[in-house]
């Protein structure tokens, strides 16, 4: 028995069209070939301020919200940052709607000692405009720049240590919110690796911190990122998170969204191409040759200038730990997808948008982040792919960077990655001083540059699954050069890539397929669970 995401192509299939960067191409699968598709979006709560008020009122493990304020108190709320959702949601953002609720409260209870800060981590600042979009002018209005801004990991005295774990992890934060009393921190959970104890203790932390987790040893270890039972990563962040909550009061309010990626007109790109009607076909097919003709910078603004109607799905407040759980819960029944029997060939197209290109290109860099970091890991269970197979995406993989975002990836993709693409020497040999270079700090500081140690994070962001897989191949590239520095291998088309990757797996190999976007998980159980493979378990009854 298969899941109703789950479509095994037969002869009478219609092509699948996937994401080829901001473009879309149709492809041929192979009869046999499975395809996994979203879950339709869950149905969104009918008032979601009810629900927040509810949620401050009756948090989990925690007093309510109200009885932990008092006149003259130091507040501090910390907001995520534009990484997520993806694309951004249509306003009213969700965190507009928590904070605004919460600074009502602050006030009713004598509170005046209110700072926001976003916890932007190593990303980059948020422009006011973004943080417009996200906060809602009235909080803008009231708080920008002076109580409201970016936090700033590389500040003089910007930081303070908060302790230490039981494995020498260096935990320290955002020193306006460790001179609190209260932190309040409001989450938008769009993934299963956010939330938790990330959002302080990594939102709102600096470099020594950051050393602890995003490092190549850690990232090989970790056997799923969107699994947090399963990823070093995680575990090294609750130990740090639980350092911070015995030193310092953090009340946790975290927000989960279905997956409505897609407004009218183009809510049929989430569809199975077998089920659209002919006049989704139609728009499809228009689409599609509308993209194919249109310059790049048209094409982007396409995608960049729709907002996602998001509906919210749930909210939940207190204790971190406490909160995160129910999160996750939420997290995963909108997005988990059963499947039982790992792939010999995995296929995806790379959508046009990830966490660190919001309003900009998706660099060469970034392409190798989906792949092999956020489309590799898009699982629960045991890995989509089995060890050592072939994974084939779609991307034109150009050579190109948005030089105000992605100044420090430059150097990285183009003077390092010709020296070495292990990710151990790189660490050793380089990331250090490039992280300490005074140019691209200032651009960090000062302009809107991700820190220079994010091109080295998001490089090992990738090691898991270039860890596992045998080959990548990438189909449709516009150049050699930057998939040989990927240390991936070319195809001119679908068919030419399935022709590679069959001289290296079985004779009849087992194909799937993700058809992403909108953002989904594949809950994978082996035919024959291996009990040393992390995350092995037994497919429930009816998927046996």
């Amino acid at each position: 028995m298969s899941h109703p995401s789950v479509v095994t192509i037969d002869s009478r299939s219609a092509p699948r069209t996937l994401f080829y960067g901001d473009q879309l191409m149709d492809v041929d699968l192979p009869t046999g070939t499975r395809v996994v598709y979203p879950k339709p979006p869950l149905a969104p709560l009918k008032d979601v301020d009810a629900a927040i008020r509810y949620a401050i009122n009756h948090p989990y493990n925690s007093e309510p919200l109200y009885a932990l304020l008092k006149p003259g108190m130091k507040v501090t709320i910390a907001v995520d940052d534009i990484s997520l959702p993806l694309p951004p949601m249509k306003r009213p953002d969700i965190r507009e709607k928590v904070t605004t609720i919460v600074l009502d409260l602050l006030t009713d209870h004598g509170v005046d000692d209110i700072e926001i800060i976003i916890a932007t981590s190593f990303h980059r600042r948020m422009k006011e405009w973004e943080i417009r979009h996200m906060l809602g002018d009235k909080i803008v209005d009231k708080f920008w720049p002076k109580k409201l801004y970016n936090h700033d990991a590389e500040a003089p005295d910007g930081l303070t240590h908060i302790g230490e774990t039981d494995h020498g992890e260096i935990v320290e934060i955002n020193s306006r919110a460790a001179d609190s009393d209260l932190i309040i921190y409001v989450n938008l959970n769009y993934v299963p690796m956010d939330g938790g104890h990330k959002s302080v203790s990594v939102g709102l932390c600096g470099y020594k911190s950051l050393m602890a987790h995003h490092n190549p040893k850690v990232m090989r270890n970790c056997h799923s990122y969107m699994d947090p039972s399963a990823s070093e990563l995680n575990s090294s962040v609750v130990r740090m998170g639980r350092v911070l909550n015995k030193k310092k009061r953090v009340f946790t309010i975290e927000t989960t969204i279905n997956n409505r990626m897609f407004d009218r007109p183009l809510e049929f790109l989430a569809k199975n191409e077998d089920d659209l009607s002919q006049a989704e076909r139609a728009a499809l097919r228009a689409l599609k040759i509308t993209l194919d003709k249109t310059p790049q910078s048209l094409r982007q603004a396409v995608f960049d200038r729709v907002p996602a109607p998001y509906g919210v799905t749930g909210v939940f407040a207190g204790e971190t730990e406490a909160v995160h759980e129910h999160t996750l819960k939420r997290s995963y029944d909108q997005y988990l997808v059963p499947v039982v029997g790992q792939a010999d060939i995995l296929v995806s197209g790379i959508p046009y948008i990830s966490p660190y290109n919001v309003h900009a290109f998706l660099n060469p860099l970034l392409v190798q982040v989906m792949a092999n970091g956020y489309l590799f890991n898009l699982y629960k269970g045991v890995p989509m792919l089995k060890k050592g197979g072939t994974m084939i995406v779609l991307h034109p993989c150009t050579d190109k960077f948005d030089n105000e975002q992605h100044a420090p990836y430059i150097e990285f993709v183009h003077r390092l990655l010709p020296e070495t693409r292990d990710a151990m020497e790189l660490h050793r040999r380089f990331e250090k001083k490039f992280a300490s270079n005074p140019a691209y700090i200032e651009m960090y500081r000062k302009g809107h540059a991700y820190h220079p140690a994010h091109a080295f994070f998001m490089w090992y962001w990738g090691e898991a699954g270039r860890q596992h897989v045998g080959r990548m191949i990438v189909v449709g590239a516009d150049n050699e050069y930057i998939p040989g520095l990927l240390g991936w291998e070319t195809a001119r088309t679908m068919d030419e890539a399935l022709r590679m990757a069959r001289t290296t797996a079985p004779p009849r190999p087992e194909i799937l397929a993700l058809h992403v976007a909108p953002t989904m998980m594949v809950e994978m159980f082996a035919e024959k669970p291996n009990k040393a493979l992390p995350g092995a378990s037994e497919p429930p009854p009816s998927y046996r």
